[in-house]
């Protein structure tokens, strides 16, 4: 495995124009069955960036995505870079409050948004207009068939069109922007220093805090993405699957990135939907799919249940929550081939690790650092002092992939480095051999008695019981220990079960400081869009509970 790697040049826009030039022909998108070529992806970047250059999009102008994953968002997002401009994801799904407080913070006058989500937008207060809002209808990328049955007078198409589509006004059609003619080739180009993207970091509540990401983070990361996986060979009917959202720093580096430098056919997924998927890995199995362990799990069951092979799915990483072994044995023996976990942080391109795509993997563990990736564990109270080989303490990373910092935020951004080493907030234990293995969350660790208590540890051990179908475990305030270790958990099948019985099995595994003193059942746990239960939400909806609110 090389550890280091060239210096990148040039600037995103590259990515996308050199597979054009090496695989013309070769389908970039596929949407729905419908293909679009490298040359057609790269003459339609050029128009659209003609397009919003006419709006007013100049260098170093922030422009929001408000986009599913469709063939709209690869041009947008290669359009506004081609200008020099920086590109800011947003997640559809989001409430207008939580977009309201993101646009806020990046001050964005243009945004390209779903038809769906363009009220939010158009709702905002006075001193958040927009100067332009363009309009995408996701439909029309579509093929010309499914577009006819969408439109077919019965229920179920009217179901599904008004989940995808709403009539608006006081837009600019994205049909408008990229009837353009194309921009000019000698329109500078971005440097590569230059701001690419503004990547929020998940978490809705408080302030939000955007990754500044350059070109150089971000053709780092992929390319270190292709140094990881030289099995792969570019162009050559290599297939991603984009069923993680592109606004999330990981499907977007895997898929927008990744995925365009290979040359590969992008297969893109609004949502993921297994039988959509199986329907696609009948023709074109993946050679690479990012996903993260529900969606293995669902994929897997889905198969079974069709009898669709998942065979010549060739490499599935999984990031973003740890991975059960479990999974990866039936995984593996279903597709034929690899299912390893990686790991990342939005400030990181977001790739650090990932295990090897080789038998000498190390299951449990997050990997090994990706080439020109360094890492060190120190002391969390002390994070200049690292603490001795094999024990307990915060990761830090240093890499071509680390962020700029927070966009203008100079404080938070201070907090989180040292010695210019990015601060992960994670605590990970290596082996001799190097493999990391994330132990929990500085800010989750729960400290009961003077005791630190890794919640991830005990949710382990309550999902052990039969009953337990999840578990989320946080700290409560209390006034004899500091905090106490409080479970929330979801019974399999809405059984009737009994918690204590349920804290005793918990006893035969954990130190008594570590059993939950309380447990609630729940019918469900708040998760994030890609499965991570959200332990603050479960955090707060506790505390509403025991405080009678």
């Amino acid at each position: 495995m090389p550890e280091d790697l060239d210096p990148v040049t040039g600037s995103l826009v590259d990515i996308v124009a050199a597979s054009a030039r090496d695989f013309p022909d070769a389908p970039a998108l596929e949407f729905f069955g419908r293909t679009t070529s490298y040359r057609e992806l790269d003459e339609q970047i050029q128009r659209a960036a003609a397009g919003l250059r006419d709006l007013g999009v100049g260098p170093g102008d922030p422009v929001g995505i408000v986009l599913p994953n469709c063939p709209q968002h690869i041009v947008a997002f290669y359009a506004i870079l081609r200008l020099g401009a920086v590109v800011v994801e947003h997640n559809p799904l989001y409430t207008p409050r939580e977009l309201r407080k993101q646009f806020e913070d990046h001050g964005a006058k243009h945004a390209i948004v779903w038809t769906k989500v363009v009220k939010s937008v158009q709702e905002f207060p006075a001193d958040l207009a927009l100067a332009a809002v363009v309009s995408v209808d996701v439909i029309k990328a579509m093929p010309f068939g499914t577009r006819l049955a969408l439109r077919l007078p019965i229920a179920k198409a009217r179901e599904s069109r008004a989940a995808l589509y709403e009539r608006v006004t006081d837009t600019v059609p994205w049909e408008d922007v990229v009837g353009s003619a194309p921009l000019p080739a000698s329109h500078p180009t971005p440097g590569t220093d230059d701001l690419a993207l503004i990547q929020y970091t998940s978490g809705t509540t408080g302030t939000p805090k955007g990754a500044s990401l350059t070109h150089r983070n971000l053709l780092s990361n992929a390319a270190q993405a292709r140094a990881w996986v030289p099995s792969i060979v570019r162009g050559d009917g290599c297939v991603v699957y984009a069923v993680l959202p592109m606004f999330h720093a990981y499907g977007l580096t895997l898929c927008l990135t990744f995925a365009m430098s290979m040359g590969a056919r992008l297969v893109l997924f609004p949502r993921f939907d297994p039988d959509m998927v199986l329907t696609v890995t009948k023709k074109h199995p993946a050679t690479f799919l990012p996903l993260v362990p529900p969606i293995a799990d669902r994929l897997l069951k889905a198969s079974r249940e069709r009898g669709v092979s998942l065979e010549g799915t060739k490499v599935a990483i999984s990031g973003a929550m740890a991975l059960p072994h479990e999974l990866v044995v039936p995984f593996e023996a279903a597709s034929g081939g690899y299912l390893v976990e990686g790991y990342g942080l939005s400030e990181c391109s977001p790739v650090l690790m990932a295990n090897p795509v080789a038998h000498n993997r190390v299951p449990g563990t997050v990997g090994l650092p990706l080439p020109g990736t360094e890492c060190r564990v120190v002391d969390p109270d002390d994070p200049t002092s690292d603490v001795p080989a094999g024990e307990r303490g915060e990761l830090i990373v240093r890499g071509p992939q680390v962020f700029q910092g927070y966009y203008g935020k100079p404080e938070e951004t201070e907090a989180v480095m040292v010695d210019g080493w990015f601060r992960t907030g994670d605590i990970v234990t290596v082996d001799d051999a190097g493999f990391i293995r994330i132990v929990d969350r500085i800010k989750e660790l729960i400290i009961t008695g003077g005791f630190n208590v890794a919640p991830t540890e005990v949710e382990n051990v309550l999902r052990q019981h039969p009953l337990v179908e999840d578990a989320a475990v946080v700290g409560l305030p209390s006034e004899h220990s500091g905090e106490e270790v409080v479970a929330a958990i979801v019974v399999a099948g809405g059984q009737e079960v009994d918690v204590e019985a349920i804290r005793e099995f918990a006893r035969g595994v954990l130190t008594p400081y570590k059993v939950p003193r309380r447990i609630f059942v729940v019918d469900e746990l708040p998760k994030s869009i890609i499965g991570k239960v959200l332990r603050r939400q479960v955090r707060e909806r506790i505390l509403t509970l025991t405080s009678g609110g």
